[in-house]
């Protein structure tokens, strides 16, 4: 399959830059300052709020909000594990979408709670290789769910900054032009991505060592749809929580501010990162104290209860491949020789000569 042919090197400019004595420090730097920018943002942040009220709102919080908060996770996270299926289609691999979707959740969740190399890359790796798709297609459906996951992003947050721009709080340096600016530019960048599939479709794309085959337009359009319907249900669970106190688009311009946050901040799960965006952001709207009520208890049903179901079937998962691995080690070790046993077909392995055509 393409996938597995070898890219030639990244351009020169570019290996010019990374090999440059500055550059790592510079990088580093970078993330230094905004990490020191969005810690000094959450201790200002963390003074002002009344921490008893907290505890007292969520106490008050009806069950029935935390339900629904639930039902809404499940769908969410149904959403954002369709993005495989996505690469599956791309990738052009015949791993059964079942499978597809329980790898893609299991790596999803450790991605909110540990990072993106952890859960959106190891757990990938480890799971598919598992039950038995190659190096190549692997990559493939990686890079496609990233990409995913962002180009639908841009969409969303370029729709909703340019319609609804939020009401910044008193004093911001920025106005709603500025936003709609930036609303623009998002909007560029998913209908780029589009014309970009639309004129390379069929073709190969060289990133890294990998080949990439670029999906068609449709392909595009359809994730960038379900990638924004993704982002869309998690900004509406917040918004359940919240009462309805806070106009759902603000809600929502709001969480896809603190995503970017979280991510070039390298906190893990962008804990104390999302609370202190969404307190600077909404803090004027709505109490305090109910603000970040309603956040610890987003954490609790869209972080915390998936990732200790992920971590069940990772455990699972992993027990049957210990399992195999000493299975066909004993096989290996009694040499030709000796007859090998019939394998029981309920401890056969939970995979199958799957591989990218």
């Amino acid at each position: 399959m393409a996938d597995d042919l070898s890219s030639p090197p990244p351009d020169a400019w570019y290996r010019g830059i990374t090999r440059r004595r500055w550059w790592p420090w510079f990088k580093h730097g970078i993330s230094l300052a905004f990490f020191c920018v969005v810690a000094w943002l959450v201790v200002s942040q963390a003074r002002t709020i009344a921490w008893g009220s907290v505890w007292t709102s969520l106490q008050a919080m009806p069950w029935q909000l935390l339900a629904a908060g639930c039902g809404i996770a499940v769908l969410t996270h149904l959403a954002y594990s369709c993005f495989d299926l996505i690469g599956r289609h791309c990738a052009r691999h015949t791993l059964p979408a079942p499978l597809v979707l329980l790898v893609a959740f299991v790596s999803y969740a450790f991605t909110l709670n540990v990072g993106t190399l952890v859960g959106g890359v190891a757990f990938r790796w480890r799971l598919y290789d598992h039950f038995g798709l190659n190096p190549g297609a692997i990559t493939h459906v990686t890079l496609l769910s990233m990409v995913t996951n962002w180009i639908g992003y841009s969409l969303l947050a370029g729709g909703v900054l340019l319609a609804w721009p939020p009401e910044l709080p008193p004093g911001w340096p920025l106005d709603g032009g500025h936003l709609r600016i930036l609303g623009s530019a998002a909007l560029a960048i998913a209908a780029a991505y589009v014309l970009f599939c639309a004129l390379r479709r069929g073709r190969q794309l060289d990133v890294g060592s990998r080949r990439i085959l670029m999906p068609g337009w449709r392909t595009a359009v359809l994730q960038e749809g379900l990638s924004a319907l993704h982002w869309a249900l998690m900004a509406s669970i917040i918004y359940l929580l919240l009462g309805r106190q806070v106009a759902y688009t603000a809600v929502l311009a709001t969480l896809l501010v603190a995503a970017v946050a979280g991510v070039l901040a390298h906190v893990p799960a962008g804990l104390g990162v999302t609370e202190a965006v969404f307190v600077a952001l909404l803090g004027h709207q709505v109490d305090k104290g109910q603000l970040l009520a309603a956040l610890l208890a987003y954490r609790a049903v869209y972080y915390l209860g998936p990732l200790a179901i992920a971590s069940v079937a990772a455990g699972v998962i992993e027990f049957h491949r210990r399992r195999d691995a000493a299975e066909e080690a004993q096989v290996a070790a009694a040499g030709p020789a000796r007859p090998v046993p019939p394998q029981d077909p309920a401890r056969a392995p939970a995979k199958a000569a799957w591989h990218s055509q």
